[in-house]
């Protein structure tokens, strides 16, 4: 397919992205370190980090890393909430030519021993809080190295002690743990590995483009986790392309190291992943948020100093617009609101824009293309409700079940081919031979339609799909009409066994008005929906069930 979309991009941003330019993403960032060495690159509870610290940590964990023995390309785990650590030990990993592993510090010891198994991880980088996690599962694993690192380790000797103390004492957020040192296993704190690798130097790591960077493990939607290998040069191509296609949106500040990025989404996600590594490209630096589900303090973060870029997923939009704070927050500055990690609500978009005058941008990527896959050009002055047109050097097509191209318009599974694509999963040959066509384009379970701009809409994932006496039903299609309903905070639309019918529906509601009863939901979707599309069954709760991202799970309340 000619890439018809290429008319409709925005002036400047270009049709392709040279991903061959750096041999590996430690040489970008090591430019990045040089080019940008004064520029503050985070803060966190007011204490600020400058990439020459930036370098000199991470140089250091990494020197320390190399002098474990560890072999080239070792897997390291990264299990850290959005503190300073995180990118020190990223960049560390990356630096001494290991592959960075990250894991969700919320994870059951169930998961966390199967994503440690499953990589073969040898080492870990972990917060204290969640040791106690690790300490259940450590001797199923093949773990040998533990760095324990604890929250104030990086923000200032004195503050930096009294967050600890506060944390470990006051909150009594550590729980006890006792890690065995079996079978020559080392522990040891975050700070002493640095001082550790102060005494040796670094040896900058050879690594071919091909090479693992990260392995990036799913959500886990369906059965256990994968991980997806995103090498060197996917890594690359990702972050060039984000480059890219925000560069317009922020270049009316003239020097884009001054841009401020709030990280509120988890790092160890993709989607936050990417835009930290846009942020060291352009010398810019994070605002970093570890507990973004308390709003007012997030809320309290965000008055402090003007902010630029602010990526989320639409709950975490939809929770700061309840808070009356934030609505008198000062947003002269923000230039992108970045919606992605799920399916962003026209209701929420709208009221995002009248709120803060910023529109909402809608893009769509998965782990395994590095976030990155599509988006709307960051010029739009209003919400479409398509994931927008795809990414420089990036190839969509529409394809039937078995690979075939569909005509625009036509509904079908989303299908993409480009630099940042993963070349497959972790050690899984059978799902690596269901996961592309035989065109090499890769299947992403996404059902959409493009028109003749170029320009992409999801209806659904194919799993989610209700199957109503024959009849397709999105549960996206249910929950952006059912969201705008006066009344309705949050909704989640499921399909239930249903002898009659196969499945029938039923959407959870989360009302922002107490008062809206079941019935006025029933008139509402009589209204708005024909017959087979209408709820049969209507639950009201309090909250839904996420994913530390934000992201509605949708199997939980299938139960």
């Amino acid at each position: 397919m000619d890439r018809i979309w290429l008319k409709n991009y925005p002036p400047g941003v270009p049709h392709d992205v040279d991903a061959d330019q750096y041999a590996s993403v430690a040489q970008l960032l090591e430019e990045s370190f040089r080019r940008h060495a004064d520029n503050p690159f985070s803060v966190c509870m007011d204490r600020w980090m400058r990439y020459r610290d930036l370098d000199r940590l991470s140089a250091q964990l990494g020197a320390w890393l190399q002098g474990t023995g560890l072999a080239p390309g070792a897997r390291v785990a990264i299990m850290l909430p959005n503190v300073p650590q995180f990118a020190v030990t990223m960049a560390a990993v990356l630096r001494a030519g290991y592959t960075c592993v990250n894991v969700n510090p919320l994870y059951t010891a169930r998961e966390l021993e199967h994503q440690l198994k499953d990589s073969g991880a040898s080492a870990i980088v972990i917060l204290e809080n969640f040791a106690h996690t690790l300490a259940e599962v450590i001797d199923h694993t093949a773990v040998q190295h533990v760095v324990i690192a604890s929250m104030g380790d990086l923000l200032g000797p004195w503050y930096g002690r009294w967050i600890t103390f506060a944390v470990r004492h006051l909150a009594k957020m550590v729980p006890a743990y006792e890690l065995p040192l079996t079978a020559g296993r080392q522990v040891l704190p975050f700070k002493r590995a640095l001082a550790l690798g102060e005494r040796r130097t670094l040896n900058p790591a050879r690594v071919a483009p091909d090479t693992p960077a990260f392995l990036q493990y799913t959500g886990g939607t369906t059965g256990l986790s994968k991980g997806a290998v995103l090498t060197q040069r996917n890594i690359i191509a990702a972050t060039l392309q984000a480059e890219a296609w925000f560069t317009p949106a922020l270049s009316k500040m003239g020097d884009l190291s001054r841009a401020n990025s709030i990280a509120a989404l988890p790092l160890y996600h993709i989607f936050a992943l990417t835009l930290c590594l846009l942020a060291i490209r352009q010398g810019s630096h994070l605002t970093l948020i570890p507990n973004p589900r308390d709003i007012p303090k997030f809320v309290e973060v965000l008055k402090k100093r003007p902010f630029h870029l602010l990526p989320a997923v639409n709950t975490l939009f939809n929770a700061l617009l309840q808070n009356a704070q934030f609505r008198r927050l000062d947003f002269s500055h923000l230039c992108v609101s970045q919606a992605g990690g799920m399916a962003a609500s026209e209701a929420t978009a709208q009221q995002w824009q009248h709120v803060t005058g910023s529109t909402m941008i809608e893009g769509w990527g998965m782990s395994e293309t590095c976030a990155i896959g599509t988006n709307n050009p960051v010029s739009n002055t209003a919400f479409t409700g398509a994931i927008g047109l795809p990414l420089p050097g990036i190839d969509i097509a529409i394809k039937d079940n078995e690979g075939a191209s569909l005509p625009l318009g036509a509904p079908g599974e989303i299908c993409i081919k480009g630099p940042n694509v993963m070349p497959g999963y972790y050690n899984q040959p059978e799902e690596n031979a269901k996961a592309f066509t035989p065109d090499g384009f890769m299947r992403t379970g996404d059902v959409g339609v493009m028109d003749e701009g170029g320009y992409i809409r999801i209806i659904d994932r194919k799993k989610d799909m209700i199957l109503v006496s024959g009849f397709n039903v999105f549960p996206n299609e249910l929950e952006q009409v059912l969201a705008q309903c006066p009344g309705v905070l949050e909704c989640a639309a499921v399909g239930v066994a249903d002898d009659k019918q196969g499945e029938a529906i039923k959407v959870f509601v989360v009302r922002s008005d107490p008062s809206l009863t079941e019935d006025d939901v029933v008139r509402y979707c009589n209204e708005h929906f024909t017959g087979y599309k209408r709820p049969k069954y209507i639950e009201f709760r309090d909250e839904l069930p996420k994913t530390n991202v934000g992201k509605i799970l949708r199997r939980e309340l299938r139960g």
